[in-house]
């Protein structure tokens, strides 16, 4: 815990025809983008122009692999063998990186997307996997998990520099892991509501779980979901409101 955090967003999510999102204006309030890398969204034109935007708005630059899932947005669980999911790691890094190349930027981060993301958070092998390929393709690239989850420790068992991501909209189990989004529950709708819970997240490191009970939790990057109706919304309150209560914003590495 400290006064500063990153604060990110999904975004690089529409594909061909179809929009997803306000990237363009989320853009200007955050100080990460993962960047969809064409499997779950995205596709070679929208990464290059969420480069772009993320270069001219000095944003730190995440590849956000997921599942080869597009009808499924990447939140359907798939099993894959360990160097099939290496593999797939390693192929979506790289479409990101290139174009972070050409536009006279660095990849700064990985971040799993959806189904992916939850799995290796509780998937020990899964997370193991994950994490040696962000550190094959490059050792400095920082790895984006679920706060004190597998995918955490796994990315410090590497050698890797983590970190530990709280979710400005979605609510908590006892045991630290968000709430399913099969689940009534599942997500934090009002934003004065979530905002007070991150503050707070950020702070004191802790956080109300769905049972009323209180759970430790670090804050080292706090998510917004770029393809949420709200999200522009969102993210303006929330790089508002930390800014006013002294927390200062700045992306992980810096």
């Amino acid at each position: 815990m400290g006064n500063y955090v990153d604060l990110n967003c999904d975004l690089g999510e529409s594909y061909g025809p179809f929009k997803i999102g306000r990237d363009d204006e989320v853009m200007k309030y955050i100080t990460s983008a993962n960047i969809a890398c064409g499997y779950h969204a995205g596709d070679h034109n929208v990464i290059q122009k969420s480069l772009q935007k993320a270069v001219e708005n000095d944003v730190g630059v995440g590849a956000h692999p997921g599942f080869m899932d597009l009808h499924g947005f990447g939140r359907r669980e798939i099993k894959l063998d360990a160097d099939e999911l290496y593999n797939l790691i390693v192929y979506q890094i790289g479409a990101v990186q290139a174009f972070a190349r050409i536009n006279n930027s660095k990849l700064n981060h990985v971040k799993p997307h959806g189904a992916l993301y939850n799995m290796a958070s509780r998937d020990q092998e899964m997370a193991e996997t994950i994490a040696q390929a962000v550190h094959d393709v490059d050792p400095e690239l920082i790895l984006y998990g679920l706060a004190d989850s597998e995918l955490i420790h796994m990315g410090k068992k590497v050698g890797l520099q983590v970190a530990e991501e709280v979710f400005a909209d979605r609510t908590y189990q006892p045991d630290g892991s968000l709430t399913s989004r099969s689940h009534a529950n599942a997500m934090v709708t009002d934003p004065d509501e979530a905002v007070g819970r991150v503050i707070r997240m950020v702070k004191e490191g802790r956080v109300e779980a769905v049972d009323g009970s209180d759970i430790r939790i670090q804050a080292d990057t706090i998510c917004i979901h770029g393809d949420s109706e709200k999200s522009l919304e969102f993210v303006k309150k929330l790089n508002t409101e930390l800014t006013n209560n002294g927390i200062i914003l700045k992306r992980v590495g810096m």
